[in-house]
């Protein structure tokens, strides 16, 4: 395995884990598992978790992701973080729709929901990063006859 492979899956393993321990800290503790009335309209306790969490997690993701991942990468500090951004605001949104679909929908309680959910945004996260966001360039092969 190479190591930035390695390094990319420790990292966002750890990461990972990190927000799924923030989104049960949020959950359970600050909200109290209680709906949060945000005066015209009101999100429901497990949704509303996602968001604090995913705060502290995309600061640790992004520096962990710039400093021990892609700390070779030639880009510049601006150029990944707008990646970053738009890549995780993707992210964000498919976070809040599989809540719903599992915890709401499928009745299934907010923190196995949570870990369900944090499965299938990975991998539709893995396969932006390596064919759209980060993609290299092919190389063209010219030939002469």
């Amino acid at each position: 395995m190479p190591l930035q492979t390695f390094r990319y899956a420790a990292c966002g393993g750890a990461n990972t884990s990190f927000d799924i321990v923030l989104y049960s800290f949020f959950y359970n503790i600050v909200f109290a598992k209680q709906d949060v009335h945000l005066g015209l309209f009101t999100l429901s306790g497990h949704i509303a978790s996602i968001f604090p969490a995913f705060c502290i997690s995309f600061c640790t993701g992004f520096y962990l992701n710039r400093f021990i991942v892609f700390k070779e990468s030639g880009l510049r500090k601006r150029t990944q973080l707008s990646r970053f951004v738009l890549l995780n605001a993707i992210c964000i949104c498919l976070n809040a729709i599989f809540m719903k679909i599992f915890v709401d929908g499928l009745g299934l309680y907010p923190t196995p929901g949570k870990i369900a959910t944090t499965i299938l945004v990975i991998g539709i996260s893995y396969t932006l990063q390596t064919y759209v966001f980060f993609k290299q360039k092919e190389s063209v092969i010219l030939t002469s006859n």
